[in-house]
């Protein structure tokens, strides 16, 4: 068995060689880098990631985080393009091939058909004389000075400068297109970023037949009626325009029997919060959150502009939608 010291040497020296050869990388953001954002910037149809083996893994990887940040594009396994998946290559594209070696059968036997449509090449490689590099019209070194692995043969610094490179790229062009958070939200809308920053409070207020609502003259008993028929433990009230005049909540009931009242006779009006918070439709979900939590409350009338009230947003239905 292989002693804990011996494990220990073995993950700090995989460690150490890819943070060197990371290190490395930072000399070569430099002006082929800037010819290679350029041509994905003017792209103007998508970005294809090409690739095989464990390069076509981080290519996988590469093609995602530039689709999703905001860079149209996706991964064609070389070895399928050259049996059909050539087709989904257009003249307006980019090419970004991957392989360290630059000597991969299967890229080079697409660089033919890529060329005959006027694709631009951009190559992530490890060998500058290689034929891919040759052939492309900007070249990217990810070149190490050895792998991680000992016996030099599984690629693993490589790898990682390649992964690294390509993030480079990806942020690069997220920086030069003025992405901005919303846009991101809008390519993960089933997120938690996306929630928080798309979902607006119309999309998660209760209205109509389910918004506990009584007329500011009613009874305090028709005001529970109304509260435990809807379940929301609060119930708004309005004048007969239809304007919020005030709520109660469950917690407004207990204050109210703290005061020794004879329930039965009592007006809502006499004992409701007047003057509540509200929020309106189009607020985003996220700043309901921020206000209830703020004012340690559970729910908020939703009102227009005209101070009519529109409906009621709850924290529970908040969390149901994972805005929080």
């Amino acid at each position: 068995m292989v002693d804990s010291d011996s494990l220990i040497s073995l993950g700090r020296s995989v460690v150490h060689i890819e943070g060197a050869a990371i290190a490395q990388l930072e000399t070569r953001i430099d002006e082929a880098f800037v010819r290679a954002c350029r041509l994905l910037l003017d792209c103007e149809g998508r970005i294809v990631v090409c690739g095989i083996g464990k390069s076509g893994h981080i290519g996988a990887k590469l093609a995602a985080t530039l689709a999703s940040t905001g860079s149209p594009a996706f991964f064609v396994h070389a070895a399928e393009a050259s049996h059909g998946d050539l087709g989904m290559f257009k003249p307006n594209d980019v090419v970004v091939s991957i392989s360290y070696s630059g000597t991969s059968s299967e890229l080079l036997t697409l660089i033919p058909g890529i060329k005959r449509l006027g694709i631009p090449v951009i190559s992530l490689c490890g060998e500058p004389d290689s034929p891919l590099a040759k052939a492309s019209d900007v070249v990217l070194s990810t070149r190490v000075e050895r792998e991680a692995c000992p016996l030099g043969l599984a690629p693993t610094a490589s790898t990682t400068t390649t992964l690294v490179l390509g993030d480079a790229l990806a942020i690069a062009l997220l920086g030069a297109r003025g992405f901005t958070e919303e846009d991101f939200a809008r390519s993960h809308p089933g997120g938690r970023l996306g929630r928080r920053l798309l979902l607006h409070v119309a999309d998660v207020m209760v209205t109509g037949e389910q918004c506990p609502v009584c007329d500011h003259g009613a009874t305090l008993s028709d005001a529970l009626v109304e509260i435990s028929s809807k379940g929301l433990g609060m119930v708004a009230l309005v004048d007969d325009r239809q304007q919020l005049t005030g709520i109660f909540t469950d917690g407004d009931l207990r204050r109210t029997f703290a005061r020794n009242l004879d329930i039965r006779e009592l007006q809502i009006d006499t004992v409701m919060t007047q003057n509540p918070q509200t929020i309106e439709r189009d607020e985003l979900a996220v700043n309901a959150v921020t206000q209830m939590q703020s004012l340690k409350i559970t729910s908020l009338p939703v009102v227009n502009a005209d101070g009519t009230l529109d409906g009621v947003v709850t924290m529970h239905a908040l969390l149901a939608a994972g805005v929080v």
